[in-house]
């Protein structure tokens, strides 16, 4: 098979969001097939010698954001704002260009910057230079523009047309559900493969090694505390307040709401609001995520920092109430990790998951006491949460394991490349 130089690019590739985290998988399956791969973003944590950082093309440099403010929620912009927009992205076009020479690039995996316009001079940028090279490439689409209603009001339309994402000849859509590959093709015109999210089914017991005790009693909980993890972002398409309302209505003290993200990608509204909805309720709701990061490390004071896969350790149940997902990194996770879960029933979970017969307790919206009464037996019965857990680990590791990924990334190679 002909080795590829494949070169990733996005907004950041740095933290445990999903991007991140999926262009992760992807990478490490092309290098455990002979690829090399190199970075570009504006913000990375990957070793410098194969990585190309420029703080302008993340989401949260000053210039992005004061672009935002100007674009989104209005139907008009100003001349000024045109010509940031056309300077940016050639700043950001030229750096395209310096990065593939640099590390002699073959083939780009474009992670969502041409998707959602998180930085909209990025995805012009990478419309105009896909034009300038003869270089094929994947788009690995996430979350589409027109699935976020903050982006429906905007000054930009012509852009968005244009760039978001870009028709080229040699661009090769993927997609992570089948909502998506359907928007895609009505809306633009265009055919894409479905590859799903995927996680490594490779160990018997992940947290073999963990000490669940004394991670509790680091974390602020006591030991005989029933954890409820949300190990999401606090952002609001992922309906914390229902797990809110469901311990609430549990009424048992010892019951913890652990939220293991932190917010800011869409502000901090929201995670005022849960913390008053909590205050109201009488739910206990602990943020760890200055305690949780990237990997696990321990400080020369002897503090730990745990992974955001070290929590699962300690969850006695997942709450996962998303009113909206692409597909669901944290499901697989729980799956993963044998853990059973609450799931609001998503478009996405109904359509892509639930049909291969994962079982879980869901809701449709709202929690009812019905859904009350499903915790409180499941919690009370380990042979009930055991024999759902291993079902579901057994349809992932069918589904949505590495060696799926690894047959969809070799048939779209073999495609480009002709055979």
């Amino acid at each position: 098979m002909e080795k590829e130089r494949i070169g990733f690019i996005s907004t950041r590739f740095a933290g445990t969001d999903g991007v991140s985290l999926e262009a992760a998988k992807w990478a490490k399956v092309f290098e455990e097939d002979g690829h090399e791969v190199f970075w570009y973003a504006g913000r990375i944590n990957r070793p410098d010698e194969i990585s190309f950082c420029v703080p302008e093309a993340h989401f949260e440099h000053p210039e992005i954001i004061w672009l935002n403010k100007r674009i989104w929620g209005t139907t008009k912009r100003s001349r000024f704002v045109t010509d940031r927009i056309r300077s940016i992205s050639h700043y950001l076009k030229d750096s395209l260009h310096q990065f593939v020479h640099k590390f002699d690039i073959s083939l780009l995996v474009i992670e969502n910057a041409v998707t959602i316009p998180m930085n909209l001079p990025l995805g012009v940028a990478l419309a105009e230079f896909l034009l300038e090279i003869e270089l094929p490439a994947i788009a690995h689409h996430h979350d589409f523009y027109w699935e976020r209603s903050r982006f429906s009001v905007n000054s930009v339309n012509d852009y968005l047309e244009m760039a978001f994402p870009p028709k080229d000849t040699e661009l090769y859509h993927t997609v992570i559900n089948k909502n998506a590959a359907d928007d895609l093709a009505w809306r633009k015109g265009s055919s894409s493969t479905l590859v799903p999210n995927v996680i490594d089914f490779i160990e018997d017991d992940p947290n073999e090694n963990i000490d669940a005790v004394k991670m509790k009693k680091e974390l602020g909980f006591e030991e005989d505390d029933i954890i409820f993890l949300q190990p999401t972002r606090v952002v609001p398409r992922k309906g914390i307040e229902h797990a809110i309302r469901l311990i609430s209505m549990l009424k048992n003290d010892k019951i913890k709401l652990c939220i293991s993200h932190d917010s800011g990608d869409e502000g901090f509204d929201y995670e005022y609001m849960l913390r008053e909805t909590a205050n109201r309720e009488q739910v206990d709701m602990r943020f760890v995520n200055t305690k949780v990061g990237e990997e696990r490390k321990i400080s020369p004071s002897g503090d730990t920092t745990y992974s955001l896969w070290d929590v699962y350790a300690i969850a006695d149940l997942v709450t996962y109430p998303s009113l909206y997902e692409g597909f669901g990194n944290a499901f697989l996770e729980a799956i993963y990790y044998r853990k059973p879960l609450l799931v609001n029933r998503y478009d996405i979970f109904m359509r892509d998951i639930e049909p291969k017969g994962f079982q879980a307790i869901t809701i449709d919206g709202y929690v009812t006491n019905y859904t009350v009464e499903q915790v409180e037996r499941l919690l009370k019965n380990p042979e009930k949460i055991k024999k759902m857990t291993d079902t579901n680990y057994d349809l992932g590791k069918k589904y949505y394991s590495y060696d799926v990924l690894r047959r969809k990334l070799r048939l779209i190679l073999n495609s480009i490349r002709g055979e």
